[in-house]
């Protein structure tokens, strides 16, 4: 009938390609997962198919899953594959996260709007967790590294960036014409940091590999799923990472 609005078909099958939108997923509605790529470890024991990496998933068994809608991410994310589940005829949400607050309107769309679920509680929690946190004092400039071999760091326009920035660190790179660029190790050394941050993913930086390479700076080791993942780790995030913050003396 014309002038009819569309009826949004019911959303009873999910798969997810992002770790923190399966996170997300699982902790508001679990029953909907039924595919996973196998970096999806939140919440442990998340008991789904396995379908593949964020970069390499097996679209065919994607496609046989007869999932009602595929969560993907513009960066996480290759377009051929996304382009791969459409041609099978899938429904593919694609989230773009280059800050907090985008991070919790993508939350919201993908959970209410895309699987027709109510706001979940942890949602609120979590910007009610960001909504008075506040650096205090000058901020610290610092280098972001996110892989070594070659040493690349967070450039401009991230997620990561502007959750340190709410902590009180200023990345030294954030004008940088990259996301991510590759910087020599010597450069980094000599851009006038006073603080070196290292997430545990995706290069997995430890106490003993990491800290060593920059001689004089203190080293925040920090929780990559905190600094990096948007979902329910947004709760705890400024706790944790402020704690990883303060553990270096910043």
């Amino acid at each position: 009938m014309a002038g009819r609005p569309t009826v949004r078909p019911v959303v009873r099958r999910v798969v997810s390609l992002v770790p923190s939108l399966t996170e997300a997923v699982a902790a508001t509605e679990p029953a909907l997962l039924v595919g996973a790529t196998e970096w999806c470890e939140h919440p442990p024991g998340l008991d789904v198919v396995r379908i593949g990496g964020t970069k390499n998933p097996d679209t065919a068994r994607i496609a046989a899953l007869a999932p009602d809608l595929v969560l993907a991410n513009e960066e996480e994310n290759r377009a051929p594959d996304l382009a791969a589940l459409r041609a099978a005829g899938l429904e593919v949400l694609v989230t773009e996260v280059r800050g907090l607050e985008q991070a919790f309107t993508e939350l919201e769309r993908v959970l209410v709007r895309g699987c027709g679920l109510p706001r979940p509680s942890w949602l609120d929690d979590a910007r009610d967790a960001w909504r008075d946190v506040r650096a205090g004092g000058p901020p610290v400039p610092a280098v972001v590294p996110v892989w070594r071999r070659p040493w690349m760091v967070l450039g401009r326009d991230t997620f990561a960036g502007d959750v340190l920035s709410r902590l009180g660190v200023a990345n030294l790179h954030a004008t940088h014409r990259e996301r991510y660029p590759r910087i020599p190790l010597d450069e980094l050394n000599a851009c006038g940091a006073e603080l070196v941050v290292l997430p545990d993913e995706p290069y997995r930086f430890r106490a003993d590999d990491g800290p060593e390479a920059f001689p004089g700076l203190p080293a925040a080791l920090v929780s990559g799923r905190h600094l990096t993942w948007y979902g329910p780790s947004l709760r705890d995030a400024p706790r944790v990472l402020g704690a990883a913050l303060r553990a270096a003396g910043r």
